[in-house]
């Protein structure tokens, strides 16, 4: 099969190597300067999308990576091309806050508290006639969410003086288990099995530090039919009308008034697509077809539990936008991995050098996700975290806990309440 795949810079780069090994033809199109892309000297790029339509043909798919690309990829689906990565519904699902929240009271969930705001200092306004804590997210879904700790919103005051221009939400702090319920959307209907998964974002272990992209995450494909019946498998009409066909993710808090909505991601997440190819048996091309072609009830998949780990290096999560390719960091690997083996080592914002290198970009330190199975938390937590001590470079970091709040508590706690099995 032939892949056209369009992107900011090569961010779904792993998928196109494996799609490469499965043997399909790909063509990266990469949308950033050519000193932001990652994957140099791994995977070549093309200079416009467009002129590589008659290549791909409608026999082919076009892969949009980003959630804002959604009116081009219904317009190429009109035209009668294959297209997976969202819809103009799925991207103002996923970046107008406020109006996600309306798409899902609409269909009957329950709501967390919030507010939307034109900008910070409508925010602050607010804020000020109404303290306490808060959850701040902007529209912009690239710019990281904080979590108020201070009971006046002290702290949320002073991150919203210092945001830049642009919409934000405040929705309501809750306390209970946060966990994602996702699945694959084929145009028509969701592919099953729906996973289930627990996102690890601070810097460090025991929650601490920063809120980062994502350090780690636990899933699954089993366990999770009934609350993704109760929350995300209500939304497949909406997506079914607006022709939608990718992946699918609806993050939650559940407590006991029942699973809270917090928002929607209507694009393949990062470390998200590296947990769950773990455990997809028949690779991506053949989840593509699915996706593209529609009208299947589901895909192989394997039982149990994957945990996905985040190396990185300085300075991650900032990004250094003054770093040179000279300030790259190398990296190794102990016992090199082949084969099958090779599935579990997923590179994030990597090249490699003329004489063979591998090189993490010091610009954003974002090196690889390792991933483990197993048939119990454990044992795939245990294979995830030998794999991470198989990659060696200088000032490497990544946490080992991923898992550790499911076991020590979100697990017990959800199965008391009837969510998972």
């Amino acid at each position: 099969m032939r892949i056209l795949a369009i992107g900011p810079r090569v961010y779904l780069g792993d998928i196109y190597l494996a799609l490469m090994r499965e043997g399909h033809e790909v063509r990266v199109h990469a949308e950033d300067r050519p000193e932001e892309r990652a994957f140099d000297g791994l995977i070549g790029t093309v200079p416009d999308w467009r002129q590589e339509l008659p290549w791909v043909g409608r026999d082919g798919m076009v892969l949009f990576e980003r959630a804002d690309r959604g009116e081009v990829a219904d317009a190429l689906r009109r035209d009668g091309y294959r297209v997976i990565g969202g819809s103009a519904f799925g991207d103002r699902l996923e970046n107008d806050r406020a109006f996600g929240q309306e798409v899902l009271r609409q269909h009957g969930l329950p709501m967390a508290g919030s507010q939307a705001f034109d900008g910070p200092a409508e925010a602050l306004a607010w804020l000020a006639e109404a303290p306490g804590r808060h959850v701040l997210k902007f529209d912009d879904s690239r710019l990281p969410t904080f979590v108020g700790e201070h009971p006046d919103g002290l702290d949320l005051a002073y991150m919203l003086r210092r945001a830049g221009p642009g919409r934000v939400l405040l929705q309501e702090r809750l306390e209970g288990v946060e966990v994602g319920v996702g699945a694959y959307f084929d145009g028509q209907r969701f592919l099953r099995p729906a996973c289930i998964d627990f996102e690890h974002k601070r810097f460090f272990p025991g929650e601490m530090g920063e809120m980062t992209g994502e350090m780690g995450t636990l899933a699954s494909y089993e366990g999770g039919e009934r609350l993704f019946e109760a929350t995300l498998g209500r939304i497949a009409p909406r997506l079914a009308e607006a022709g939608h066909v990718g992946y699918v993710n609806l993050n939650l808090m559940v407590d006991e008034r029942g699973p809270l909505p917090l928002e929607f991601t209507c694009r393949f997440g990062n470390p998200g697509f590296a947990v769950l190819a773990a455990m997809q048996r028949d690779g991506w091309g053949d989840l593509f077809r699915r996706m593209a072609d529609g009208g299947a009830e589901g895909f192989a998949t394997t039982q149990g539990w994957s945990v996905a780990v985040v190396l990185t290096v300085p300075p991650f999560p900032a990004v250094d936008h003054a770093a040179t390719p000279a300030d790259d960091v190398p990296f190794f690997y102990r016992d090199p991995p082949t084969g099958a083996e090779l599935s579990h080592y997923h590179p994030v914002d990597l090249r490699r050098d003329t004489a063979g290198q591998f090189l993490i970009r010091r610009r954003s330190g974002h090196a690889m996700i390792v991933t483990g199975t197993g048939a119990t938390v454990p044992e795939a937590q245990e294979a995830a975290r030998a794999r991470a001590r198989n990659v060696i470079a200088p000032e490497l970091r990544w946490r080992a806990d991923i898992g550790e709040r499911f076991l020590q508590g979100e697990g017990d706690r959800l199965r008391a309440l009837g969510w998972i099995d």
